[in-house]
């Protein structure tokens, strides 16, 4: 294909996809204004476009999960190197030293991999790297105190080489070099998968708007068996859940926590019942599920917000899940809900999440 007419020549960016959309890669890379040059790690693409700014804001930029510019390459095999984290490093604060990013981060190009090798890299080269730039800049530590509006120093190494460039992790799509958030599963009072998604969420959400305050009111829908309540009782909130099957035992008498074993569609609350956020993450019909998410919206507090799950299970086809995701936002948009970010979250499957306000809402 051929990309867009422009004055601009065709700039290279990183782009990743998760590997449950990698058979409709050409289809979202197109809808990009793009063209593929590169595969890279297990989920990146190495593209040339003529659109680099906004890549997010298009229809196909919801199923990209982090982009970046690149401004500095360097292909090689790391392994196979003398000294490549110093002459990686030394490269860096030559193109970037005095740019002034407001941090450095550094990950791998292939996160899930089961060798750590490249995570130590990366590692090192964070290290190094901060040595030769700014003190101001050195340390800056903490991810999520990002200013999610300035341009950060992002790169990705691997054994295809180095990939880096400046750009703020709102137009990338998120706070970490690659987008991912590692939530442990591991604890004993894991209740399911579903809990580390829900903390992903609010992770990610934190580059749209200023998180709910402790002791917030979740109304929960489609809550069994429970990895997302307690998640949310973790963090301090207050949650009503629905669903007509039962939590998990571990949440009996749990404070700050009602629960209706109900169909979510028989739940009535009356008007005195107010909620700051709902949760969906309901199977079924998602148009369904979207309608009783609209219905019940109408108890949300001002600028209240609102988690959806869009499931796609099922669906074969790019224009399909298009078609899906176009006529749920017309659904929230009827009951009065705006569509603020979507994604597709690490612990996401064949679906998006979705993140709406209340229109009375006020951007900070």
């Amino acid at each position: 294909m051929s990309s867009p007419a422009s004055d601009q020549p065709p700039t290279p960016c990183l782009i990743r996809i998760s590997e449950v959309f990698e058979p409709f890669a050409g289809e979202i890379v197109a809808g990009l204004g793009g063209e593929v040059s590169k595969r890279l790690g297990s989920e990146y693409y190495l593209i040339q476009t003529s659109n680099p700014v906004g890549l997010q804001q298009s229809e196909a930029g919801k199923f990209v999960r982090w982009n970046l510019p690149v401004a500095h390459a360097w292909p090689c095999n790391p392994e196979k190197m003398d000294g490549f984290v110093e002459k990686a490093a030394q490269a860096l604060a030559r193109k970037f030293g005095g740019r002034d990013p407001q941090a450095v981060f550094i990950g791998q190009l292939d996160p899930s991999a089961t060798n750590r090798y490249y995570k130590t890299l990366a590692s090192n080269l964070r290290g190094r790297t901060l040595q030769l730039f700014s003190k101001q800049i050195a340390e800056f530590k903490e991810v999520e105190a990002q200013d999610r509006n300035q341009p950060t120093l992002f790169c990705l190494v691997g054994k295809e080489g180095l990939f880096c460039g400046m750009q703020s992790p709102k137009d990338s799509n998120g706070l970490y070099p690659g987008g991912t958030k590692y939530i442990s599963q591991n604890s004993p009072d894991t209740i399911s998968r579903a809990g580390a998604k829900i903390a992903e969420a609010l992770h990610y959400l934190l580059m749209h708007r200023k998180p709910l305050r402790k002791g917030s009111h979740w109304l929960e829908l489609g809550a069994s068996p429970g990895g997302m309540t307690s998640e949310l009782l973790a963090r301090k909130f207050k949650v009503t859940a629905i669903d007509r099957a039962p939590l998990d035992k571990r949440l009996d008498r749990r404070p700050d926590l009602v629960f209706a074993l109900l169909d979510v569609a028989a739940f009535k609350p009356n008007s005195s019942m107010r909620y700051d956020a709902i949760l969906s993450d309901m199977n079924g019909d998602p148009g369904e599920s979207l309608r009783q998410v609209g219905r019940l919206s109408q108890n949300l507090n001002p600028g209240g917000l609102v988690i959806f799950t869009l499931k796609t299970t099922g669906i074969s086809t790019y224009e399909e899940i298009n078609t899906l995701y176009r006529s749920a936002v017309e659904t929230a948009a009827a009951a009065g809900l705006e569509l603020i970010a979507r994604t597709h979250l690490t612990y996401n499957r064949n679906e998006l999440t979705l993140f709406f306000e209340a229109r009375s809402a006020a951007h900070p």
